[in-house]
């Protein structure tokens, strides 16, 4: 047995049996709902504990991030919109109907990734369209993460149940 092929059987390099995967899959779940909109969402709680310039810090940011959010939705919202839809289509046939399970492990990163951005473009909308300041501001950006963060549990409850079903059933052959 030479170097590698030890460093292998000691590290098991399969996505749902991988420390690292569920240590990535922890730090997007935490990472996405903290920022909300590009917005930290300490920033929100700092805003409407404050006020005053924290506040306006706070419009000013979610201003930004919500014009540049709608800037690329209006530009390039139908080719994002077709390679994603093709990118999650590839990952689904080639995971689960060819068996890959790194494309499983990134689907279980994409398909809920990209509710999220759907979630984000409308949310972005609608604070747009309101003119959202103050109560309602706050308002908005809490259940964007209250939703993000319902995605989120729900995501990381699939992927825990498929991972385990790959690891106890499937086992580290692929189930030849």
């Amino acid at each position: 047995m030479d170097w590698y092929e030890a460093v292998f059987e000691v590290i098991d390099m399969r996505s749902f049996s991988n420390l690292w995967y569920w240590i990535a899959l922890a730090v997007l779940w935490s990472t996405t709902s903290h920022w909300v909109l590009g917005v930290p969402f300490d920033m929100v709680l700092r805003a409407r504990r404050k006020g005053g310039e924290a506040e306006r810090d706070l419009e000013d940011l979610v201003r930004i991030n919500t014009n540049r959010i709608l800037y690329i939705g209006r530009v390039a919202g139908i080719w994002l919109l077709a390679f994603s839809s093709a990118f999650v289509t590839a990952l689904v046939l080639l995971g689960f109907w060819y068996k890959v399970e790194f494309a499983q492990a990134l689907f279980f990163f994409a398909f809920p990734l990209s509710i999220i951005g759907l979630l984000s473009m409308t949310t972005a909308r609608r604070i747009q369209h309101e003119n959202a300041k103050g109560d309602l501001l706050y308002r908005r950006l809490a259940r964007h993460r209250l939703y993000t963060q319902i995605i989120g549990m729900l995501s990381v409850f699939v992927t825990a149940m498929w991972g385990m079903y790959q690891n106890l059933v499937v086992g580290p052959l692929g189930g030849f």
